[in-house]
């Protein structure tokens, strides 16, 4: 695949106290390139607990690809295709949740934990071309 249709994808995940800061981090780096740079901000939950949020946006092409190449490693592929038209929105945006505890164990799955919002290219820019686009690059 010569050209990527996405401008960019943002990947964010949050930590809880009674979270391994660590091992949260290592589920993220699952879906990013070797070194990537993860920003980190501190808030606090309704209780007073600590959360740590961990989110990185790729924008290079090599970048993006490496994220794919991740996402295409998943069993639940298809399910994500038949509902594509739920997952892109009128903003050529597309969303995915994804499992954060499969991602540990360097697998990728569909669940909850983490976030991957993807910008798709579409041109004219409306959620049809966005879906044709991400269909074709799954």
């Amino acid at each position: 695949m010569a050209a990527v249709p996405l401008h960019y994808v943002d990947l964010r995940t949050f930590c809880y106290a009674t979270e391994d800061e660590k091992r949260v981090e290592e589920a993220l780096r699952t879906y990013l390139p070797e070194g990537f740079e993860i920003e980190r901000a501190e808030t606090e939950g309704y209780h007073g607990d600590r959360i740590l949020v961990l989110s990185a946006r790729v924008e290079n092409a090599d970048g993006i690809r490496h994220v794919l190449d991740t996402l295409r490693g998943s069993a639940d592929l298809e399910r994500v295709r038949d509902q594509l038209d739920e997952r892109v929105t009128e903003n050529c945006e597309l969303f995915l949740y994804l499992d954060k505890q499969a991602a540990f164990g360097g697998e990728a799955a569909l669940g909850e934990g983490i976030t991957l919002r993807a910008k798709v290219e579409a041109y004219p820019a409306k959620k049809e071309s966005a879906v044709e686009n991400v269909r074709e690059i799954l």
